[in-house]
């Protein structure tokens, strides 16, 4: 789904992935996750456009991978958040100081979480460690189960938001054993 369809189904944090692509004339950002997928610009204007039709909404953009990415790339990242959100954006505090009422009475509907040495520089940027994302890499449902159930217990350690990924990841023998018959019969229906 696009972004627009996305915020429709009721989806709020985005895990984003950017990269540059070599040899691009015009030093364009985009989204990746092994391939390339659209815009950056174009996909924050989406969001945005949301954000303006639904004043109470909270959207968290998590920006934890970069690919082929300079100092100006990091640079022009910021300057698009800036020239989109403005003053949308929740500047980092405190996690324990985020509440709905907060964001609400201050109109911020953006929380940007960025996982590069970049976001100590801009007040608007939280730093990734400030939502971990720890990712149990396994095709064994029992062990998902027992990983999460361990990071549910020590995120409330830490005083930070967090991220439960509740997935299941193929290793590439388990992609080569479902080429024929595909992933759901050898990992989701168990």
């Amino acid at each position: 789904m696009n972004f627009t369809g996305q915020l429709g189904a009721g989806i709020r944090y985005f895990d984003l992935r950017i990269s540059t692509k070599p040899r691009d004339p015009d030093n364009e950002l985009y989204f990746a996750h092994g391939l390339f997928s659209a815009k950056v610009n174009e996909g924050l204007e989406e969001i945005n456009a949301f954000l303006i039709d639904h004043h109470k909404e909270v959207v968290f953009l998590d920006f934890n991978h970069f690919y082929g990415m300079q100092k100006y790339h990091h640079e022009k990242l910021v300057q698009m958040l800036k020239d989109i959100y403005g003053n949308k954006m929740c500047p980092a505090i405190f996690a324990q100081e985020v509440s709905l009422k907060y964001l609400w009475e201050k109109d911020y509907q953006v929380l940007v979480f960025y996982h590069s040495p970049v976001a100590l520089e801009v007040p608007f940027l939280w730093p990734g460690q400030m939502m971990p994302a720890p990712w149990a890499n396994t095709t064994d449902p029992e062990k998902l189960i027992q990983f999460l159930q361990a990071s549910i217990t020590e995120r409330r350690k830490k005083g930070s938001f967090f991220i439960s990924q509740v997935v299941l990841t193929p290793k590439a023998s388990t992609v080569v054993k479902g080429v024929a018959s595909g992933l759901r019969e050898t990992i989701t229906e168990r």
